[in-house]
């Protein structure tokens, strides 16, 4: 069957379901979902096996976890496909104008069109939510609310509708950082460029469960219930674990506004780690039952962080470095040549003799189509990890232990796609502006250390360096660029995808069986565990059901995806093997 065909099929299915879901939520906070929808579906899924909980499995995870499942087959299916080359031209033109940058200066950086239509259509569904939930005002009457008041019932009510609302902003709040999904793909995002994406449901999220958190505080301490905040409910909503929940919000919060995060990065970077208090509290909050509304994101989130922490214990092999006059450094890694990536794409490195938590992103400057075997990047010294590194290497040392994550990259086209021999080389200037003569050296890294790239042998390039902050230029001939070669030991690896060459259709199938999985394993905890106590009446303790929940997740992640990983580690590494011994063999033969 021709691949475009089932393709095109996926793709029309894949809009359904998103619409499917979009309209669920378009339709959650209206009283048809509550009194109509819901308890229609409760009474034909609600089993011994799933328990109440089934109905938000149902309606909620399952058509999530089947897009990211179904959108990575569908990825691996076009990777080797050239789609683009297909699309007229008034479809590329058509596209290129919603992604104009509409917005350039202001407190959401550069937008373009279809970044903004987003924004506004997501701002829309919040005032439809509150608005919505807001409406039912009018039902509380003072019959109802002879026991506090009109006034201190309606305050009750308003701070749970925000709280609610809030949770629209926190489902989607770790899409935006699941940096190997096959969601941000399929809506043509990337990682990278969808951190502000984050940034933006991260503020709309603390400042609802703000209000929410601080509403709840007034009515309790107006009607003489302050005592509430101290309330651990049994099986309802536990009012110390939203607390909790709240306080390490609001500390990763406060760290995430710029002044505090340029300033001083690493605390951001330790600060950052509370979302894990945050979210684990919330469950304990809402209760199991309600997260599997609102935690889908993620879910996918620790999925990818757990294949990004496998990929970082390996220590990668690292060939060479050179130093620059300028206390610049760039470091060349051996990587398979299974591993592509795009220019402009980015990498995570972590030296443990410098510090065995922190991780920091750079660019990678070498492309994979005309540099196979080598992945390099260059590091400025600014900070104090980068100077400790151009220290250390300063030392001549013989090896270097170093982990990376990545890379992750732009969906671009091979920039030296024009290069064709019936076309003629475009002649190319390249701009640079410096602010010292010493920082001239940086020109050395447009060629590698041993020979010259050949497909770069015909291009055209013309350099002009500016130098901005010098009137003369300063010779020092003390200061030479330096080349290190380093001795990796056997166990040091290349670097290679994490999950191979066929990263999208294994990333389906790791997705699939780990929800299959918990499954089986959280109907086993239902009817063996928690039903013969509970009998589906809410009775059981919902702290209990919460934590069993998420030791469930994460055992099927963690085993699905390590086994996963480990079977193509291997494979790749026997791939490169014998991708190396038929080198030589043909070495041997030549000679």
């Amino acid at each position: 069957m021709d691949s475009r065909f089932v393709r095109a099929t996926i793709r029309h299915l894949l809009t359904v379901i998103f619409l499917g879901i979009c309209m669920m939520w378009i339709m959650a906070p209206a009283n048809t979902y509550k009194q109509k929808w819901k308890p229609s579906i409760s009474k034909k899924v609600v089993s011994t096996y799933f328990g109440t909980q089934a109905p938000n499995m149902l309606i909620w995870t399952f058509p999530v976890l089947f897009v990211a499942s179904l959108g990575s087959l569908y990825l691996h299916l076009g990777k080797n496909s050239n789609q683009d080359a297909s699309q007229s031209n008034e479809k590329k033109h058509r596209r290129a104008l919603w992604r104009k940058p509409v917005l350039v200066k202001g407190p959401l950086g550069i937008v373009s069109g279809i970044e903004l239509a987003l924004l506004i259509m997501f701002i829309a569904l919040l005032v439809w939510s509150l608005v919505t939930y807001l409406r039912r005002l009018h039902t509380i009457t003072p019959k109802a609310a002879a026991k506090e008041g009109v006034k201190e019932m309606k305050l009750f009510e308003v701070a749970l509708w925000i709280g609610l609302t809030g949770n629209v902003c926190l489902a989607f709040l770790f899409y935006p950082v699941t940096r190997g999904s096959s969601v941000l793909p399929l809506l043509g995002l990337t990682s990278e460029g969808s951190i502000k994406y984050h940034i933006w449901l991260g503020h709309m999220t603390m400042v609802l469960f703000t209000i929410h958190g601080i509403c709840y505080i007034i009515d309790w301490a107006v009607t003489g219930n302050i005592s509430e905040m101290l309330k651990w409910s049994h099986s309802h909503i536990s009012n110390v674990a939203g607390e909790i929940a709240l306080l390490g919000g609001l500390g990763l919060w406060a760290a995430t506004f710029p002044q505090i995060r340029r300033k001083t990065f690493e605390l951001f970077f330790y600060a950052y780690h509370l979302y894990i208090i945050f979210v684990f509290f919330f469950i304990l909050h809402v209760g199991i039952d309600y997260t599997f509304i609102m935690l889908l994101g993620f879910y996918l989130f620790i999925v990818d962080r757990y294949l990004r922490f496998l990929q970082s214990r390996t220590s990668v092999r690292l060939l060479s470095a050179r130093l620059l006059p300028c206390n610049v450094v760039e470091l060349n890694f051996a990587k398979t040549h299974g591993l592509t990536y795009n220019p402009t794409s980015i990498m995570f490195v972590n030296v443990p003799s410098i510090s065995k938590l922190q991780w920091h992103p750079f660019t990678v400057s070498s492309n994979s189509n005309i540099e196979p075997d080598k992945l390099s990047v260059i590091i400025k010294s600014e900070g104090s990890w980068s100077t400790k590194l151009h220290q250390m290497l300063s030392s001549l040392i013989k090896r270097l232990d170093v982990s990376i994550e990545g890379p992750y990259g732009p969906q671009s086209n091979h920039f030296l796609r024009s290069k064709i021999s019936q076309c003629k080389t475009p002649d190319m200037i390249l701009i640079a502006v410096f602010k010292s003569s010493l920082d001239l050296t940086m020109l050395d890294l447009l060629l590698p250390m041993t020979g010259s790239p050949s497909d770069l042998s015909n291009l055209k390039l013309h350099i002009e360096a500016y130098v901005t902050k010098e009137k003369e230029p300063t010779t020092d001939n003390s200061k030479r660029v330096r080349s290190i070669l380093f001795k990796p030991l056997p166990t040091d690896k290349p670097m290679a995808p994490i999950l191979g060459p066929n990263s999208w259709f294994w990333l389906a199938a790791i997705i699939s069986s780990s929800f299959i999985m918990f499954l089986i394993l959280i109907g086993i905890i239902t009817r063996f565990y928690i039903y013969p106590r509970d009998h589906n009446n809410n009775e059981f303790s919902a702290s209990t059901k919460a934590v069993l929940s998420v030791l469930a997740i994460c055992v099927c992640r963690n085993n699905g995806s390590s086994k996963n990983q480990t079977k193509l580690q291997n494979r790749i590494c026997k791939t490169e093997a014998r991708s190396i011994e038929a080198k030589e063999n043909k070495a041997k033969q030549k000679q």
